[in-house]
């Protein structure tokens, strides 16, 4: 059963509408209502602030990434394990095809249903997962594979476990060997993208960002719980932050946003994944018609950040 947001209750009341005169064969009563549908979708969803996206990037009805590798990848075959440690589960890898080009598949998955939740840790990976990622991303390398990255995380476990483990130094390893993988790279973030559990696999060539998601260094609620001392403050933070694809794209953070449909991944997911298997692929021509496109990925992570120098002379 679909989940409406409190800003989709219009939307929710048109669609009980359109189902109710469907079964009363109302062709012109359907007619009538899909048109107030596709107004009132163009409305909400024009004029969306940075909290009502937020809600969106964390919607349950959202694609996560085993649902685009579904839909997207051709002859799926799933990689496990770290070699190290063990399998983690919020971690998943998969080799396959996308329209025939060979592609290795590293994304964070959440899990749908309590039982797949407590399994997949809710999309926090421990450090065997950023391991995992690294181990794939490697084979990918020796192999000569295109790599695709799919971010969607409220960011890495912080458990005890996780810490005695290696979590900072599991990051800090993937941002260092991801900045020199000798193939083409591209990360999505489709979701949430989380501070060090989404850069742990978002140093890529090309780096985007779905419509409706977010990348932050920190959880609005963490934002809003240090600043104010006060969690609820979270519309605030969200704002203060800045953390949508648009804002992002103009700090020349992220390198493109992917459209999403009308009313949303949630609401279409098969339309949602077309869009993403259409940019990995033209993100790839492009890539590879770049002869020093690992130069051209370092001067870009160079280029990060910006300083003003009111010093006079």
């Amino acid at each position: 059963m679909a989940t409406y947001l409190d800003f989709e209750q219009r939307l929710k009341s048109l669609q009980e509408d359109i189902e109710s005169a469907r079964m009363r064969n109302d062709d012109v009563a359907i007619q009538i209502l899909q048109k107030e549908l596709n107004e009132e979708i163009n409305k909400v969803y024009s004029n969306l602030n940075d909290y009502q996206k937020l809600l969106l990037a964390r919607h349950p009805d959202r694609p996560y990434a085993l649902d685009y590798i579904e839909m997207i990848l051709e002859d799926p075959y799933e990689i496990f394990g770290d070699r190290h440690f063990s399998d983690d589960k919020a971690i998943v890898c998969f080799l396959g095809k996308i329209n025939n080009e060979r592609v290795m598949v590293i994304g964070e998955e959440k899990g749908r249903g309590t039982k797949n939740k407590i399994i997949r840790n809710f999309g926090m990976p421990n450090p065997e997962g950023y391991r995992k990622a690294l181990r794939v991303a490697k084979m990918a390398e020796k192999f000569n594979i295109p790599l695709l990255m799919l971010i969607d995380t409220a960011g890495a476990y912080p458990g005890l476990g996780a810490e005695e483990r290696g979590q900072s130094e599991a990051i800090a390893k993937n941002l260092q060997e991801f900045a020199v993988l000798q193939i083409p790279t591209i990360s999505i973030v489709i979701g949430e993208g989380g501070s060090g559990g989404a850069l742990a696999i978002g140093v890529a060539d090309r780096l985007a960002m779905m419509e409706y998601s977010i990348f932050s260094v920190i959880s609005p609620e963490g934002c809003a719980a240090i600043l104010w001392n006060d969690p609820t403050k979270i519309e605030a933070a969200t704002k203060a932050m800045k953390i949508t694809p648009n804002e992002l794209k103009k700090a020349n953070l992220i390198d493109d946003i992917i459209k999403e449909p009308s009313s949303g991944a949630h609401r279409n997911k098969k339309e949602a994944a077309k869009s993403i298997k259409n940019y990995f692929l033209e993100s790839l021509n492009k890539i590879r018609s770049d002869s020093n496109f690992i130069n051209t990925r370092y001067e870009k992570l160079m280029s990060y950040g910006s300083f003003l120098n009111n010093s006079s002379s």
